[in-house]
């Protein structure tokens, strides 16, 4: 189980051979992705946040409002690490994020796998 984390800058698109839509894709990251999908996993479900939504079997996408929104969980999530790797998990997920947060019309895919 592990959480892949993609920043596009406009509505997801992965295209095939024969589309003439441009890629989205910003940066990607598959460094912390076992930390991160424990942590997130831990998550109390069916509270006001975000956070609890991202699943870790599947794709769960955010926009730049909901990124905004799960900023606010972070200091929580924060204090429910216990190791340095879930830490750093935590961190990476901040700067995504943040820089999805503030590009309009920006997405944040968790890749679930």
């Amino acid at each position: 189980m592990g959480i892949d984390l993609q920043l596009h800058d406009s509505r997801p698109h992965w295209p095939s051979r024969r589309s003439m839509r441009r890629p989205t894709l910003v940066r990607e990251s598959h460094k912390h992705g076992e930390a991160l999908a424990q942590l997130i996993a831990k998550l109390p479900s069916n509270t006001s946040g975000k956070l609890w939504m991202v699943d870790p079997y599947n794709d769960t996408v955010f926009n730049e409002q909901e990124a905004e929104a799960a900023l606010r969980e972070i200091p929580d999530l924060l204090d429910r690490c216990t190791d340095d790797s879930q830490a750093e998990a935590v961190r990476e997920l901040t700067a995504f994020l943040e820089d999805c947060a503030t590009t309009p019309g920006s997405y944040l895919v968790f890749v679930g796998d």
